[in-house]
């Protein structure tokens, strides 16, 4: 770990109503995961965050934008962000979306393949085709025309759009969860 957790009262002004901003809201969306640990501190992609709010800042309301302009599946979306966060080694990523993915009802075994990197079976269309776009992106290769063709009709023009982004989200905090060494919490079951 490059950088430490920042507890709250270390924090400015500034930085600190991000950091209430950011726990307030993984407090109601992601409250089975642990991102906060006994100080009070955020864990995971949060401490460069907010170590570096010119560029953490932005980041993050990016990647808020994801959330709060959300149409896919809950699942099709943690196939992709598995995915990414397999083909990066992003311990963190991976930690947190295996409980997302478990919340919203994907199998484990499929989890387990899609987090060790591998092609799971079982998977709808629709999970399948936003695992096989993850996965071509992941590798720098350009989606094959058939694959993308496919996934528009399962998922829209506007769906496709928003899985792109999601995969350049998620692989943008894969790099910095593994820029700066972030692990996992200690207390992983």
């Amino acid at each position: 770990m490059r950088i430490k957790p920042l507890p709250p009262d270390t924090l400015g002004v500034e930085a600190r109503y991000v950091h209430d901003e950011i726990a307030n809201l993984i407090g109601r969306s992601q409250s089975q995961v642990t991102m906060i640990d006994e100080q009070g501190a955020l864990l995971g992609p949060f401490p460069p965050m907010l170590r570096y709010p010119q560029f953490g800042v932005p980041a993050l309301s990016f990647i808020r934008t994801l959330d709060t302009h959300a149409t896919l599946e809950k699942r099709v979306r943690e196939v992709a962000i598995l995915t990414i966060g397999a083909a990066f080694g992003a311990r963190f990523e991976l930690y947190a979306h295996e409980i997302m993915a478990m919340t919203f009802g994907l199998p484990l075994g499929a989890i387990a393949t899609l987090a060790s990197g591998g092609q799971p079976h079982g998977l709808n269309e629709q999970e399948t085709v936003a695992h096989d776009i993850a996965n071509a992106l992941a590798k720098g290769h350009i989606v094959p025309e058939a694959t993308y063709q496919w996934a528009v009709h399962l998922l829209g023009r506007d769906g496709v759009a928003e899985l792109f982004f999601l995969i350049g989200g998620y692989t943008l905090l894969a790099m910095i969860l593994n820029g700066f060494d972030m692990p996992a919490p200690d207390n992983v079951r």
